[in-house]
């Protein structure tokens, strides 16, 4: 994009740049966006101002004895480059001044930098159209003062340098480098997706402590629907489960982090449109646990960062850097698990496991890598049922899916279910595309880069609640149907699966590269979210969730 292409810039994101140039290009470049308490207090303020009402006559026809009160008035100039809707404007003795509504309260020194550039955009754009504009007003909710504003040379002079600057770092390709060790942080509300501290010490600029900015655990659940026939639909600000025969079952919206329904569960237009408009995804299942589709919202965020995705994948040599990451993660996560859970610790499983992750680290080959990853997997789970205390039937063939033949093998093709749709809603959460992968090649209908994130999980996660399951006799027989040479789980075998699933990514972890106690849940979106951090091209290399 050249600076000729840029749209005009709007005057709230003159004020993201003063108050964060990377927190400008995340959010009017990428698109990116995320609620909080105080973007939700700073929605209830400004309800009213935004209803256009009033009228303000052209500047020539406006008298000095002309008392005007205008509400949401649209200016724009081509000229400057601007675009700004006001809350107020007031005209008195033939001079209009702007009003911007604020939630909170000025600072100890006064209004802050950027709501007095955004409020001096706004004057800038009254006096392009011909007003005589001497001064703004900041009007503070939280402590209900006006505070006046003067727009004196100094301060328009700052307001049109912010602005030129913000549209030359809006033609960058990548985003401008987060804040250091910054105080404005913590209070972003695009901590977690910036996830400053942390990209600064993979980008090997910080080398203290890094703070944990955003919650350890999402507040909001997934939802699991699987009863046949039931129907998810909407009242108030409740979703609601009617299952078929039995009394209906509500949870918040604000609860609901995602929606999975598994075979014939209808979901009314009403609840879809909600959740859409909540940007909760919907995951749509086969009965059996695969994912056949998701029902989100127009893509419209993060465009550009999904053509350099695109560009990335095309690149043979790229491309291959990252599958290295994502095998050797995979492969010293089994060699983790092993030795945490098999009974004897066996020193030659170990010993080849560490040996065919160097192997995969060291490998310049496509073809190469998928033969070690497939070496390592047939090793591993040629020993797997010695860590079960009852094997159910998995034996020394390993690892079987089509069909799984034993409890185990479908234990772990469900498990494994669950862990793709995880990926793909933390890539959908990532802006990033789910379908085209580095490592696992495009095929229709499969999520090639939602499998690419989750192999380095499949240890931590899959296999270690398929070993609680069966050690701690979660499951039995009774939860599995034979049919011919395939096993699958019963209705309720799924339900007690999903349960110690969703335990499982409940569960804290400390982070082995920056040292805080966060979800497995929350480490798959920031894994995916430092992916996306790779294909903008701010940092070199992926950097595998590893355990010790």
């Amino acid at each position: 994009m050249t600076q000729e292409e840029l749209p005009l810039v709007p005057a709230r994101m003159v004020n993201e740049f003063s108050y964060c140039p990377r927190l400008f290009y995340l959010e009017w470049i990428y698109g990116e966006w995320a609620e909080n308490a105080d973007t939700l207090e700073g929605s209830r303020v400004h309800a009213r101002v935004e209803v256009e009402s009033g009228r303000l006559p052209p500047a020539e026809d406006l008298a000095p004895e002309d008392r005007f009160v205008a509400r949401g008035l649209l200016l724009a100039s081509e000229r400057l480059g601007l675009v700004a809707r006001t809350d107020i404007v007031e005209a008195e003795d033939g001079k209009v001044r702007p009003v911007d509504y604020k939630k909170g309260k000025p600072g100890p020194r006064g209004p802050w930098e950027p709501e007095r550039v955004q409020l001096c955009v706004q004057g800038l754009l009254l006096r392009e159209h011909g007003y005589q504009v001497d001064e703004g007003i900041l009007y503070y909710a939280g402590s209900r003062s006006r505070v006046v504003v003067p727009f004196d040379e100094p301060l328009v002079s700052r307001t049109l340098e912010l602005v030129r600057e913000a549209r030359a770092v809006a033609v960058q390709e990548t985003p401008p480098p987060p804040l250091n060790d910054s105080p404005k942080c913590p209070s972003c509300v695009l901590v977690g997706v910036c996830l400053p501290d942390e990209v600064t010490l993979l980008r090997g600029g910080r080398t203290e402590e890094v703070r944990r900015l955003v919650p350890a655990r999402d507040d909001a659940a997934p939802v699991y629907v699987q009863e046949q026939g039931a129907v998810i639909g909407r009242s108030g600000e409740r979703l609601v489960v009617r299952p078929p025969g039995r009394d209906e079952i509500g949870v918040r919206l604000l609860d609901v982090s995602q929606l999975s329904v598994y075979g014939n569960v209808q979901v009314t237009a009403q609840a879809m449109r909600a959740l859409i408009e909540r940007e909760i995804p919907i995951l749509h299942h086969t009965y059996g646990g695969w994912l056949v589709g998701v029902t989100t919202g127009p893509m419209r965020r993060n465009v550009l960062l999904r053509v350099e995705q695109y560009r990335l994948a095309d690149d043979a040599a790229r491309s291959l850097g990252l599958a290295r990451s994502f095998v050797v993660g995979k492969l010293r996560n089994q060699r983790t698990l092993v030795r945490r859970n098999h009974p004897e610790k066996p020193a030659a499983l170990l010993r080849e496991l560490a040996r065919l992750a160097r192997l995969a680290q060291d490998s310049a080959d496509p073809q190469r890598l998928l033969g070690i990853e497939g070496l390592a997997s047939r090793v591993y789970f040629t020993r797997f049922a010695e860590m079960l205390k009852e094997p159910m039937g998995f034996n020394s063939v390993g690892r079987l899916r089509r069909p799984p033949p034993d409890p185990v093998n479908a234990l772990l093709s469900f498990v494994y279910s669950l862990l793709v749709k995880e990926g793909v809603r933390a890539l959908l959460a990532a802006g990033l595309d789910p379908y085209r992968g580095v490592y696992h090649q495009m095929r229709v209908a499969r999520p090639s880069l939602a499998l690419d994130l989750i192999e380095e999980f499949r240890p931590l996660i899959g296999d270690s609640v398929v070993l609680q399951l069966v050690n701690n006799r979660i499951v039995r027989r009774a939860d599995f149907v034979i049919r011919g040479p395939a096993c699958s789980l019963t209705s309720q075998g799924r339900r007690k699966v999903v349960r110690a699933f969703e335990s499982r990514m409940d569960v804290l972890v400390r982070h082995p590269l920056f040292g805080y106690q966060v979800s497995y849940r929350r480490v798959m979106e920031m894994q995916a979210r430092l992916l996306a951090r790779v294909f903008a091209g701010e940092l070199s290399e992926y950097r595998p969730f590893v355990t010790r």
